[in-house]
């Protein structure tokens, strides 16, 4: 007999799993992993030796091939969810009246500074992508334009989290695994050496959901993304970038930062950084390296603990913001007077203030007169 609707949760790691038992842990890449205790992918028909090229879709590709008891079956992570307008994780019979209406439900799209293709190439192997516009050519023709013409354009579906009928589903695996199968055949899988680059197929799918949803017509109902907590990866990287910063090794800091964002373009992106204190790390490591060259000494000398800096840059972002967008509240003007930071902390927090650069230096010189 057939369920009517499940969501594998994809991981690699222990979580804790929702108590509604719509949602089942399906563990990714288990070939190469100790067992979790988790449903695992490298059972059936498999592909989960290849997960660090793959990613979840080690996770999408068992799903298709050994999962025939389901009307609707959908992906989720371990972290991210989709979650409804009160920022909830759906339910089964939220899901099932959704469906009722739409083809497939997803995240919301990505709008990108630039094009797909541009973005693609600043961050990852661009011959992947390239090749995988020539094979949708050769093998699927009615799909190549709206791939050219979505790939120079500015938006994408993320997370590969989505839900639809076992058919659509069916559907999908089967186009998007041809496809990458015979870009596989044709490309250096070895060209990048570190892990997050490998995972390229895992990237691309991103973008051919958006592809094959255009192309197919269907409708899609777009949902917010819930975070449940931190990546460990981000957890740990503030815990190193402390201890520089308790060191008062500004330099040292700078590098670690830069080299672990070259390793992972990603860390900076909401899905990691959660929390913000990624963003708030690298804006106290600029001002204290600016104070330094300007005072020879710096922030640093008077507070180390990365814990205690971030709550006070933050609520210097937040009064930089507030008066740059002519809603200041009274407290912001207390603080911009009395806070405990430099005329170069804000500077700083103005630099990075998102809005137009032309008011930015009347801004800076309003603020420093707030102080006198």
């Amino acid at each position: 007999m057939k369920e009517r609707l499940r969501i594998y949760t994809m991981t690699h790691k222990p979580f804790e799993i929702p108590k509604d038992p719509l949602y089942v842990p399906l563990q990714v890449g288990s070939a190469l992993q100790e067992d979790l205790g988790y449903l695992r992918d490298d059972t059936g028909d498999n592909i989960s030796a290849q997960n660090c090229y793959y990613s979840e879709l080690t996770g999408l590709y068992w799903i298709w091939k050994n999962v025939k008891n389901l009307d609707y079956v959908g992906t989720c992570h371990y972290r991210r969810y989709l979650i409804n307008d009160r920022e909830l994780i759906f339910t089964e019979e939220e899901y099932l009246d959704l469906l009722t209406e739409f083809d497939l439900i997803t995240t919301k799209r990505v709008h990108l500074n630039n094009s797909y293709h541009f973005g693609f190439s600043a961050n990852h192997n661009i011959v992947a992508l390239d090749t995988t516009g020539e094979v949708i050519r050769e093998l699927f023709p009615d799909y190549y334009d709206t791939f050219v013409r979505l790939v120079n354009g500015p938006q994408t579906y993320f997370g590969n989290i989505f839900v639809t009928s076992k058919e659509v589903f069916d559907e999908y695996c089967h186009w998007l695994f041809t496809i990458f199968f015979e870009v596989q055949k044709r490309i250096d899988m070895e060209t990048d050496e570190d892990s997050y680059h490998k995972r390229v197929f895992g990237f691309i799918s991103e973008f051919l959901l958006y592809v094959f949803t255009t192309v197919k017509g269907l409708r899609v109902c777009e949902c917010k993304v819930g975070m449940i907590g931190e990546k460990a990866e981000t957890r740990e990287m503030k815990q190193h970038l402390a201890a520089y910063l308790k060191a008062h090794d500004i330099d040292g800091a700078k590098e670690y930062f830069m080299q672990q964002h070259k390793l992972r373009p990603d860390i900076l992106m909401e899905a990691s950084d959660i929390t913000g204190e990624l963003h708030l790390a690298m804006q106290i490591i600029a001002t204290a390296d600016a104070e330094m060259k300007r005072y020879k000494s710096s922030i640093l000398d008077t507070e180390d603990d990365f814990y205690k800096l971030v709550p006070f840059f933050a609520k210097l972002n937040r009064a930089v913001t507030d008066l740059a967008e002519g809603a200041p509240l009274e407290e912001d003007l207390i603080y911009i007077k009395n806070m405990p930071l430099s005329d170069v902390a804000i500077w700083v927090a103005v630099q990075i203030y998102p809005g137009k650069k032309g008011n930015k230096e009347e801004l800076f010189k309003w603020l420093i007169q707030q102080r006198s």
